[in-house]
């Protein structure tokens, strides 16, 4: 299937992958760890295989010296089923490549440590370009809010978060996304970002806490991008 958007250099980009038939793509922990690990690996012009590294140590894992990047990545966030990243294509098809490493690479090792064959993941994977800045910003919100509807999936009411501050504790402690990178939490896989690439629309201490306390109450049925006063993404 051809994809409808081409990926350009310096642009960013909201990539969307979901398990096939819309199947769990994380059955345990070990699972998410694994992908996670393999958005750090398969972000290299190079290859590195995990199975030539008999350790559980992940934070000797998450140290490994990797050559050039493919992508930057500001943000990500696993959930059963689907994954989010926010991406930026900095080298010429390095999107392409790095999506085909981390899916053949996670793919392999779920279908041998469960016994399963056939596609995992949806193809092709779903990208959204992003044009504009308050979209961008926007989705630093979006992407981080996701787990909340595992903590409480019965919380949400018109489309309005009922229990903000239960949400938001979970949120903190959620292992499998990049919340707390940018609550000042320091973690072992926080290679995985390259927070350069991006914006820094949360440079003081406090920031993205504010800007989260903005959304997480936020009737969504009210926001309105208004594209005529939208301005061009700059980094």
């Amino acid at each position: 299937m051809n994809r409808k958007i081409k990926f350009a250099v310096g642009d960013y980009y909201h990539i969307y992958i979901r398990g096939n038939n819309r199947q769990k793509v994380f059955l345990d922990e070990r699972d998410y760890l694994r992908y996670l690990l393999l958005l750090y690996t398969s972000n290299s012009v190079g290859t590195i295989h995990l199975s030539d590294y008999q350790t559980n140590n992940l934070g000797a894992l998450f140290s490994l010296k990797r050559e050039e990047p493919l992508v930057a990545i500001g943000a990500y966030c696993q959930m059963p089923n689907h994954i989010h990243l926010l991406v930026r294509e900095i080298r010429e098809g390095g999107i392409s490549l790095f999506m085909q490493k981390l899916s053949t690479a996670y793919s392999m090792y779920f279908n041998i440590k469960h016994s399963k064959t056939g596609s995992l993941f949806e193809r092709p994977f779903k990208a959204k370009h992003i044009a504009e800045d308050v979209y961008l910003k926007y989705l630093f919100a979006y992407i981080h809010l996701n787990p909340v509807k595992i903590n409480d999936p019965d919380g949400w009411a018109g489309k309005r978060l009922l229990h903000s501050d239960t949400a938001k504790q979970f949120l903190e402690y959620y292992r499998y996304s990049s919340y707390p990178f940018y609550t000042g939490r320091q973690r072992m896989e926080d290679g995985v970002l390259n927070r350069s690439e991006f914006p820094d629309y949360f440079s003081e201490k406090g920031d993205f806490g504010l800007f989260v306390d903005d959304w997480i109450n936020l009737d969504q049925e009210a926001v309105s991008l208004d594209q005529s006063a939208a301005v061009k993404v700059t980094p």
